[in-house]
């Protein structure tokens, strides 16, 4: 074999997952598809840079065929037919995954994507806690002598698991002494140990596949797919993936992407959080109109993400595929009954939005949300396992409406700033310390949100933003200056050796990313490169 595991030290759990048969598995998925990888990564830096010298984006000429032709993907397997309420989180640590398996949720996003930091430990434990509850002897015990396991009355969610996006390595795996792609160690290792198991009991290997920004990129996860299936001896069409159309391009391109997947297809995904943060990136040199005001002003309504769901749930019902809402931020505080009530409301409000507009079901982040979800979906579905019946034919979105971010309202604030600062070092430690998602101020931080908070100032910056709170145009000096007075808050706040270990380099990250003059595509990145 070519390929090795470049780490120093053993990690829990390696001699179980890291297996001759399964590394033998990841290396024939580099060999196969990578290069493919790598192509459509360039192709997407070429497009943004088409974007950039004026092109338009807009729905694609040569793919009217598909938009306009009268086909379906196949109906949902049982498992995902009813998908009310889905939990995210980790698949690592033990207790994050036994805590989203126990907390009555239809669906657990397994998420080893955007909630969680690419450690080589949380890699490899991911995969072995999916291993477990895919056999149904996943436990853990506290160093203090809690207990944790699997209940036996509560009905189990199905498992959906995210593999990293496209654009993530995996420094730890070498082939041919190159890194090999997260997406395919995480999909690789996931499916060799698990996809019997999952079909024995009546489910299924169920993937979210993150990021994409075109239909080539949801073709070559079709190719994986089928790949995969044969190289075990895995009935075809067994994997079924969900879609995240969390990224400006993949919104123009939803049936070809479906399309694309065919019998691997189950639905799509308002990935909210990514897309707000695609919409920055894609447009931050293309003018004023499409500045984004402060995060906390942009919300659902806004006309350009309403056009982005409706034309979501209307793609999904025509193709016969479920129509999953995004993560509402705020969650629950146990030790704050009045920030826990204000969270219970806001939630509730969003997910009877999602529910009255067609969704089959959402997402929450918490286990207490499980039934403030449930009861919206359950008081619109009743009985019925989904919406698919409600075809929206009222709805016709236009280019212009999904790029129509001049119309949100609201302002660019210096509270704001002092908020996507604070919050962009804040969640940038946490990562680093290994946690891919932390709540902050009452709302669920994750790579998403942090990633609109750095892309904004950038924007901001290059565009001489006047902050409307206090009429102070935005400098490089005056970031410099936010910055600092932010990190010496968390300083405050932080254990010394705990502040200098993570949050120091999160500050000089941070700080490198807004004021540099070039943009950098994902904050994950670099990040990446500072991570044991």
């Amino acid at each position: 074999m070519t390929i090795e595991i470049a780490s120093a030290t053993d990690v829990a759990g390696g001699d179980e997952i890291l297996t001759e048969d399964a590394l033998a598995f990841v290396e024939e998925l580099h060999h196969r598809f990578d290069g493919r990888r790598r192509e459509l990564l360039a192709a997407r830096r070429a497009r943004r840079d088409r974007i950039a010298a004026g092109e338009p984006l807009d729905f694609l000429s040569e793919t009217r065929e598909v938009r306009e032709g009268d086909w379906r993907v196949p109906p949902p397997p049982e498992a995902l037919t009813d998908r009310r309420v889905e939990i995210t989180g980790p698949a690592s640590p033990e207790k994050m995954a036994i805590n989203a398996l126990n907390s009555g949720a239809r669906v657990w996003l397994a998420d080893m994507e955007d909630a969680s930091s690419p450690t080589w430990e949380n890699v490899v434990g991911s995969v072995r806690n999916l291993r477990d509850a895919a056999r149904g002897t996943l436990a853990w015990t506290s160093p203090e002598g809690k207990a944790y396991a699997l209940k036996d009355d509560v009905r189990r969610p199905t498992v959906v698991t995210r593999p990293r996006g496209w654009h993530l390595p995996e420094k730890h795996v070498l082939v041919d002494g190159e890194r090999a792609s997260g997406s395919l160690v995480d999909f690789g290792l996931h499916f060799l140990h698990t996809a019997q198991s999952l079909i024995e009991n009546g489910h299924g290997p169920y993937y979210y596949l993150p990021k994409l920004e075109s239909h080539l990129e949801a073709r070559l996860w079709n190719d994986v797919f089928t790949y995969a299936e044969e190289r075990l001896g895995i009935p075809y069409g067994s994997i079924r993936a969900t879609v995240l159309i969390e990224t400006i391009p993949a919104a123009f391109e939803m049936d070809e992407i479906l399309y694309e997947l065919r019998d691997h297809a189950s639905g799509l995904n308002a990935g909210r959080w990514d897309y707000l943060f695609s919409i920055i990136k894609v447009f931050r040199d293309a003018g004023p109109e499409f500045i984004v005001p402060d995060r906390a002003s942009v919300s659902m309504t806004a006309p350009f993400m309403r056009a982005y769901t409706e034309l979501l749930v209307k793609t999904c019902h025509r193709r016969g595929a479920v129509a999953m809402g995004g993560m509402a931020a705020f969650v629950p505080n146990r030790a704050d009954p009045e920030a826990t009530a204000v969270a219970f409301e806001k939630v509730r409000a969003d997910k009877t939005r999602e529910a009255n507009d067609g969704f089959d079901g959402s997402w929450v982040a918490h286990p207490d949300l499980v039934p403030v979800c449930r009861e919206v979906f359950d008081g619109v579905l009743g009985e019925r396992p989904n919406q698919l019946d409600r075809q929206r034919p009222e709805v016709d979105v236009s280019a212009a409406e999904l790029l129509d971010v001049a119309s949100t309202g609201g302002a660019v604030t210096e509270a704001g700033l002092r908020t996507n600062l604070s919050v962009g070092v804040a969640y940038t430690a946490v990562w680093l310390s290994g946690n891919g998602a932390v709540a902050l101020h009452s709302l669920m931080e994750d790579a998403a949100t942090a990633e609109i908070s750095r892309s904004q100032v950038w924007q901001q910056l290059r565009h001489d933003v006047v902050l409307a709170d206090t009429g102070r145009t935005l400098t490089p000096e005056l970031v410099r200056e936010v910055l600092d007075e932010e990190v010496a808050g968390l300083r405050a706040d932080v254990p010394p050796d705990r502040f200098a270990a993570y949050y120091e380099p999160a500050a000089r990250l941070v700080a490198d990313l807004v004021l540099a003059d070039g943009y950098v595509d994902f904050l994950t990145l670099p990040a990446y490169e500072l991570l044991e």
